[in-house]
Parts: C-alpha cells; sequence; structure tokens
C-alpha cells in the first residue's frame, strides 16, 4: 500500500513496544508532552479568582518551607 501514501500510516501503526501488558502506549516522550500539554490547557482555561488562588497557595507555601528550614 505504500503507492498510496499509506505504508507509514500502516507500519507506524502495527509496530512498536508496549510498556507492561496494560495495554497502554510505549511512548514515553508523547506521554509526557501530551501531560506538559494538557496541564497548560487546564491552567489557561481557569478563572482568574483561581490563578490568583493558586499563586496565594504556593506564596504560603514557599514561606512555611522557609520557616521549616
Amino acid at each position: 500500500m505504500v503507492e498510496y501514501g499509506n505504508g507509514v500510516g500502516q507500519v507506524a501503526g502495527g509496530s512498536g513496544g508496549k510498556l507492561g501488558g496494560g495495554g497502554g502506549g510505549g511512548d514515553l516522550g508523547g506521554q509526557f508532552v501530551n501531560f506538559v500539554t494538557d496541564s497548560v490547557h487546564k491552567i489557561s482555561t481557569l478563572p482568574p479568582e483561581t490563578l490568583l488562588l493558586i499563586v496565594v497557595v504556593v506564596i504560603v507555601g514557599f514561606v512555611a518551607l522557609k520557616r521549616a528550614f
């Protein structure tokens, strides 16, 4: 099927190892990129009040860590 331009799609979809037996994909780099992309999207869709609350919680956490150590 290479002459129809479908060779790469068939080979890429059918080959490649899997991690473990759970059916998860073996592409750890792709999974990491998806995790970062999803996290950035989630944060970018939060309302401003929630973002402000997160910033305050992080600052309070840093102050608590500074006093603990």
